[in-house]
């Protein structure tokens, strides 16, 4: 079983207008309400891809259970810890550039925290994954993910994780299967500039180095770079029109380890994560199989 956690999930809010006049009432030409959060996503196309999960994180409030409600209409596999507070609401809005505006996130209790933690220690190293996707409220100790790495790592359960700065830093010497930093965010963990496609190679390889043992540079139309012990491969993205970028990062890792869980061929893996991130990017909400399929068909990769 594949368990994607949301420390911290939101309703995605996502409005499209011709032009914003702050200080003016603005109309909205369409507007989207969406279930978000990183590890949501990776579980709504792990189902796409009839890939057996469960979604763990924190809701609460009506904002939660509009997320709970589309879940289980998707016959999505949840297990949430509920709160107090409301799950938060993220405005995405699309006119021309994207502008986002995202909530802090729910106070969590420290007793509720600690009772989240448990859930970890019935899990099965031999057929049991974890996806870490994603910021955490505020309220949060500082170091939860690496509580919950240690949980893992201590009996052996294989994890993924994708975030960024200090806490992607901290996860390495734990041996995550697979970090997927995009190209910007590479660049700011290692505290560099990349002027060509060639600067990245060094620092994506210095991420397995450190202990990644798959690592995945997205670098938006460019393509992604896979980082592997036995080589370094670039896969191309189809042709397409740019819709929405929220998701496609999360459906990347979702395609990944979904396909990776069945066959474990990390290239096949990487084929099919372009193509579930592309798809995503062409739509409005998160990709379907049909697209999916299309588009895998259509990846190319080559070693460099």
């Amino acid at each position: 079983m594949i368990y994607t956690v949301t420390l911290n999930p939101s309703i995605d809010y996502i409005v499209h207008l011709p032009a914003i006049e702050l200080g003016e009432v603005n109309r909205i030409q369409q507007d989207f309400k969406l279930p978000g959060g990183k590890g949501i996503n990776v579980s709504r196309i792990l189902n796409e891809l009839e890939v057996e999960n469960t979604a763990l994180g924190f809701l609460g409030g009506f904002t939660g259970k509009y997320i709970e409600d589309w879940l289980e209409a998707e016959k999505s596999k949840t297990h949430f810890t509920h709160v107090d507070e409301a799950t938060r609401i993220n405005v995405k809005i699309k006119s021309g550039v994207e502008t986002e505006m995202n909530g802090p996130g729910p106070h969590i209790e420290p007793a509720v925290a600690e009772e989240f933690l448990k859930q970890f220690d019935t899990l099965d190293p031999e057929n049991d994954i974890v996806v870490l996707a994603g910021s955490k409220p505020a309220s949060l100790p500082a170091d939860y993910y690496q509580t919950i790495i240690r949980r893992l790592t201590d009996k052996g359960v294989t994890f993924l994780i994708d975030t960024t700065g200090e806490e992607l830093k901290n996860a390495l010497p734990y041996h995550p299967l697979l970090v997927k930093p995009n190209h910007h965010e590479l660049a700011e963990l290692f505290d560099t500039t990349f002027e060509t496609d060639e600067d990245i190679l060094p620092y994506g390889k210095k991420l397995l180095e450190s202990g990644a043992q798959f690592a995945i540079i997205s670098m938006a139309a460019k393509g992604a770079i896979l980082f592997t012990p036995e080589g370094v491969y670039h896969g191309t993205v189809p042709k397409g029109n740019l819709r929405n970028s929220v998701g496609s990062g999360d459906s990347m890792i979702a395609g990944f380890v979904g396909t990776y869980t069945k066959t474990h061929d990390p290239l096949e893996a990487f084929k099919v994560s372009i193509a579930c991130g592309s798809a995503t990017a062409f739509a409005d909400d998160l990709a379907n199989r049909e697209e999916i399929d299309a588009l895998v068909k259509q990846v190319t990769i080559s070693q460099l």
